[in-house]
């Protein structure tokens, strides 16, 4: 659903928030392993043998040109828009890297990529990754990333223009009657026109958007850089792109490290159920922490009162949106309040910001500061300009599996199990996942395994009470894995490398310069 970078944040809060997945406004949610509604299906590997009509694809070269950031050069790598028919045309890719700084032996590239889907992993490289991973990685790997097909400088998927998308932002996720359900239908429905008609990129690259064509470009440009084996670190959407190219291509898996799991097994629906419990989860965190302190918004007692204050609140908000002095007139209704929340459950280090937010709304009548949580969320800049982060991400998760849902009754008749997963979130999360049930292009991919035989080892982390990827994707995802192994950080927030466990950061970076991956199920804190 969601991706955000807040333009004023130290490192590893820019790692946190660069690598928050976009995953709500598709429907996906956790599982543990065996659950139901699962999939049989197994990704199938890819031939090892070069098809003769990608050849000239795989043997094309990089050149690398200074980009306008002190210390990363840039490039251009080209995929066939369609592999299914090379022929007809081109998609251009841009790729960029910051050159292992030494001592020590150079160990080949590092590719990196926060997630979404819809996030830039050049903004990631350039922003923190190529300057903010430990220093020992930095020396000895090429520091690289590829923004996938669609997204951020690789030919963007566009829907609508900043005010039109203001209007989106704003619209009612949990209606009361049959207008404002038909209102919540008519937005999904203008979006997704949107993405077809706005501009002729768009409409060439919808179709072609993937995860397993973005997958399979990242095997290009494994090649195009030199390296017999993909070494990789994927967050978030990340892992799935990750756990896709080892499916696809198990004996050119290097050092895999996938970081916030999400689990390919499970159908949107019920992804997006167990998502939303994901939530709640975290929500139950920050409110232990918040009302045991003197200054919390949200009162005293017990995370389920202060729960319901919140949603008191939302319910006013829906009533009678606050001021911000935002200078394009906008208040703070209930959609970009819910939103504002959201965004800081995705890591503990913004609960202070949220609290004060809080403060200012709900006795202040002030709404500045959850709408400035909500539009770091959604990539708006103050100009009002909005980055494409939004619209590759229903583009990519549209196209990779069916709708959760296909009408407002569907919706309707899921509305309990949700608001049982979250009393405080559950209705918006409900609604929200009917965004792909107007999508112009027909979904060409569906829930499966990934089994990845005879592939290296591959670390899968999981945070135990990590809200947008919840912990039982990851223990799904490295049982899927023939050769996954389990490392879980037990805390809160979404992710673990970086963010400030020592065991976690030791564990992965000696797998990254080792080949020694942690033992399966190594628990960290």
């Amino acid at each position: 659903m969601y991706f955000r970078r807040p333009s004023s944040t130290s490192p590893r809060r820019k790692a946190a928030l660069l690598a928050a997945s976009a995953l709500l406004l598709t429907g996906m949610a956790a599982c543990s392993p065996g659950s139901s509604g699962t999939a049989d299906a197994s990704l199938a590997a890819l031939p090892g043998a070069t098809p003769t009509e990608l050849a000239p694809y795989y043997d094309q070269s990089l050149k690398w040109r200074e980009c306008g950031v002190p210390g990363f050069q840039c490039a251009t790598l080209k995929a066939p828009l369609d592999y299914d028919k090379p022929s007809a045309g081109d998609i251009d890719l841009a790729v960029s890297r910051k050159k292992a700084t030494g001592p020590g032996k150079r160990l080949g590239s590092l590719l990196v990529n926060p997630g979404g889907p819809g996030g830039s992993a050049i903004g990631y490289l350039q922003a923190y990754a190529g300057i903010g991973y430990p220093a020992g990685v930095r020396a000895r790997y090429d520091m690289v990333a590829v923004d996938p097909r669609g997204v951020a400088r690789s030919e963007p998927v566009t829907c609508l223009g900043g005010k039109q998308m203001d209007t989106y932002t704003q619209t009612d996720m949990t209606p009361d009657d049959a207008r404002e359900k038909t209102e919540v239908s008519a937005a999904y429905e203008k979006f997704a026109s949107g993405c077809e008609t706005h501009d002729a990129t768009s409409r060439r690259v919808l179709p072609h958007v993937s995860t397993v064509e973005a997958a399979r470009d990242m095997d290009l440009a494994r090649a195009a850089l030199g390296d017999e084996k993909l070494t990789y670190v994927g967050a978030s959407y990340g892992t799935f792109l990750g756990a896709t190219y080892a499916g696809l291509y198990p004996e050119r898996v290097g050092r895999l490290v996938l970081d916030g799991a999400m689990d390919p097994s499970l159908p949107a629906r019920e992804m997006n159920l167990q998502q939303t419990a994901g939530f709640e989860t975290a929500f139950t965190s920050f409110a232990k922490d918040c009302t045991a302190r003197a200054d919390c918004p949200l009162g005293t007692g017990t995370p389920a009162r202060a729960g319901q204050r919140l949603k008191d609140f939302f319910t006013a908000l829906d009533r009678t949106p606050l001021a911000t002095g935002d200078a394009d007139g906008r208040k703070l209704g209930e959609a970009l309040g819910t939103t504002g929340v959201i965004a800081a459950m995705y890591d503990e280090g913004a609960w202070p910001q949220l609290r004060d937010a809080l403060t200012e709304a709900m006795d202040k009548k002030d709404g500045a500061g959850l709408l400035a949580l909500s539009d770091s969320y959604y990539e708006r800049d103050p100009d009002g300009s909005y980055a494409n982060l939004m619209f590759a991400n229903a583009a990519v998760n549209c196209l990779d599996q069916p709708p959760a849902f296909t009408s407002a009754q569907e919706v309707q008749q899921a509305l309990p199990d949700f608001e049982k997963a979250s009393p405080v979130f559950g209705a918006g999360l409900a609604w929200a996942s009917l965004n792909c049930a107007s999508w112009p292009v027909k979904a060409t991919g569906e829930a499966h395994r990934i089994t990845a035989e005879g592939a290296a080892p591959i670390v899968v982390v999981g945070t135990t009470r990590d809200p947008a990827t919840p912990y039982g994707w990851a223990e799904s995802l490295a049982s899927q894995l023939s050769s996954g192994r389990l490392l879980t950080y037990e805390g809160d927030g979404h992710t673990a490398y970086g963010r400030g466990s020592t065991c976690i950061d030791k564990a992965i970076d000696t797998y990254l310069l080792t080949g020694t991956p942690p033992t399966d199920g190594k628990r960290c804190s």
